[in-house]
């Protein structure tokens, strides 16, 4: 993990134009407040894939539709629970301003990056994974 984050903080940080201070003090001061948002739009939509999950669950499968769409409300939940995981154990870190916390936030970033593959969202893969990491690295000099 220590080769994929250094490459990408040679990318991501030095070859890339940087954010002002002011810009980067701000992102760093509202990430704890911004991941918690993030946690709290996550449940519902966790509770709502259950229920969706459920519906499909028992419904007789007569056709492959119905089964793929299943596999993908379930693969949803797993992702979304996950990463709602991985905030959560973030939080402090991201409050203290600590490399663990700042950690957590970047498997999270991983891991999104990794169901928007699994989904052939390749919008979401490149645009927001890209913008999320830059983000992320541009504040990473502030997580000791």
């Amino acid at each position: 993990m220590d080769s994929l984050t250094t490459t990408l903080d040679s990318y991501l940080v030095k070859k890339a134009p940087a954010l002002p201070a002011n810009i980067k003090e701000i992102l760093v001061q509202f990430a704890p407040w911004i991941a918690i948002m993030s946690i709290v739009f996550s449940v519902p939509a966790i509770l709502a894939l259950f229920g969706l999950g459920a519906l499909f669950s028992a419904m007789p499968y007569a056709a492959y539709g119905g089964a793929s769409l299943s596999f993908n409300v379930i693969l949803a939940i797993v992702f979304l629970i996950v990463g709602a995981v991985l905030k959560v154990f973030a939080l402090p870190g991201l409050f203290a301003r600590s490399k663990a916390g700042w950690n957590f936030l970047f498997y999270s970033f991983l891991l999104s990056a990794v169901y928007s593959l699994f989904t052939l969202d390749f919008f979401g893969l490149i645009i927001g994974t890209l913008i999320s990491l830059y983000l992320l690295f541009q504040v990473k000099i502030y997580y000791k």
